[in-house]
């Protein structure tokens, strides 16, 4: 087997860097546009950012003039050249972890009960299709004390080989007067063939008389 050439994992790892970094960078200014998630494409022409988005219209700006700052950022800051921004809609908002958990943000920020919210998002990714989900919030909940309320619905699996497949997760933070205020959303994507999952195959009763037959036994 050929191992990787130390120019190939340098490559990659400044690739990874840099997209977190963008992502990061994303996920904190652009909040309220429900910011999902980022693609970064190498190409001969400079660099292809795909940037997804609840509201991309929010992203986008008043004749793209939001764009514009934010493709200056990308090359003065994180050094990619000539970049080309495309804002796409995310599909399933409701589905997407990210979405969810910048929703329940804005709701919190706006001074709604935190259990409030977490019933309403929990029946709105359920009706969704979700398969699960868990909501948390961590915070100065009820007085000066922190704590955490959790609550889910549905199978949420949390360990082995599957989690990474099947599990769509993102943190988020609000600021509130009391201080800042964590939340955690998981959800169980639905569409995708789970671990303990278990099909009954109907046998024919053609099959069933033969087997019968066969055994001599009596219909």
């Amino acid at each position: 087997m050929v191992g990787i050439g130390p120019r190939i994992k340098e490559y990659f790892l400044s690739y990874g860097l840099k997209k977190v970094m963008v992502d990061e960078f994303l996920a904190n200014y652009f909040k309220d546009a429900g910011y999902a998630d980022v693609e970064l494409y190498k190409t001969p022409l400079g660099h292809r950012v795909v940037v997804y988005a609840e509201y991309p219209g929010r992203l986008i700006g008043r004749g793209g003039v939001i764009l514009k700052k934010v493709a200056t950022i990308m090359q003065t800051r994180f050094g990619l050249e000539n970049v080309n921004i495309t804002v796409s809609p995310v599909t399933d908002p409701e589905l997407n972890a990210r979405v969810v958990a910048f929703r329940i943000v804005r709701a919190l920020e706006k001074g709604i009960p935190f259990r409030r919210v977490i019933m309403f998002m929990i029946r709105r990714v359920m009706e969704a299709g979700a398969i699960g989900v868990e909501i948390t919030i961590s915070g100065k909940l009820r007085g000066e004390r922190a704590a955490y309320e959790k609550l889910k619905a549905g199978k949420v699996y949390k360990a082995g080989d599957p989690v990474d497949y099947i599990i769509d997760r993102a943190v988020a933070k609000a600021l509130l007067k009391p201080g800042i205020f964590g939340v955690e959303v998981v959800i169980v994507k639905p569409g995708i063939r789970l671990p303990d999952q278990v099909e009954i195959k109907e046998i024919p009763q053609a099959e069933i008389d033969k087997l019968k037959q066969d055994l001599g036994v009596g219909s």
